[in-house]
């Protein structure tokens, strides 16, 4: 069985630094990291009804499932994630659960949860994207925390998104690593010219991750106002 190669990308809407959205973008930016599944932020419209903001037959000719996350309105169309977080998957990777996390907030805010089937290994990975207020951001990763306890089974966990911190000792981050290792990542936002270290990863202790990274390609500093992490972990 290959690694498995985990991607947190917030894609803002799939607007890039050059103010164009282009979803395709985004795809293949997953493709340059060799994604087997991706957490994503923001992947869905913000005002009035949600909607994706990348096509399900797009989606569908590249290879991906999407988790069931999304709201289906009565107009038909449905959005992606919840609030934005989005799960998809490809290849042999199989989705064995999923539910959202409703996170406390003054503007709505969630987080997603989705357990992963690759091989004989089961992984559980939560992608959030969290307030830009401090003391919101660490009501929700208690949260999350508390959320993450409930769900059923116990698989190891890899936790990762855009945890909108730029202090290193936070209160969500020092929560956070409480439960689990920071995986070292260098600063994703702004794509062209990062200088904060606004997207991260956490993994459990179980969890050999081999290799890990800010993917910087030129077409990722053009694809997003951010720019993706990575972690690969060991079959």
């Amino acid at each position: 069985m290959q690694p498995l190669t985990v991607a947190s990308y917030n894609i803002h809407k799939a607007v890039g630094s050059d103010g164009r959205r282009v979803p395709e973008r985004i795809l293949d930016v997953l493709d340059e990291i060799g994604a087997d599944v991706a957490l994503l932020q923001e992947a869905d419209t913000r005002l009035g009804l949600r909607t994706s903001v990348l096509p399900e037959a797009l989606l569908s000719a590249r290879g991906w499932q999407a988790a069931p996350l999304g709201q289906l309105h009565h107009e038909g169309r449905a959005a992606l994630g919840w609030h934005g977080n989005a799960v998809l998957l490809r290849g042999d990777v199989r989705l064995t659960h999923s539910h959202r996390i409703t996170l406390p907030a003054i503007e709505p805010r969630g987080a997603v949860l989705a357990d992963m089937a690759h091989g004989n290994h089961v992984l559980r990975l939560v992608g959030a994207h969290l307030d830009l207020s401090g003391l919101a951001r660490a009501r929700q990763m208690h949260a999350i925390i508390d959320a993450v306890a409930k769900a059923p089974g116990n698989p190891p966990e890899l936790v990762m998104g855009d945890f909108n911190e730029w202090r290193k000792g936070g209160a969500a981050l020092a929560a956070l690593a409480r439960h689990w290792r920071e995986v070292a990542l260098g600063p994703s936002f702004p794509a062209r010219l990062p200088i904060g270290r606004l997207d991260r990863a956490f993994a459990h202790h179980a969890l050999h991750v081999t290799d890990a990274a800010v993917h910087a390609s030129p077409l990722a500093r053009a694809a997003s106002d951010h720019l993706p992490i990575w972690v690969r972990l060991a079959s």
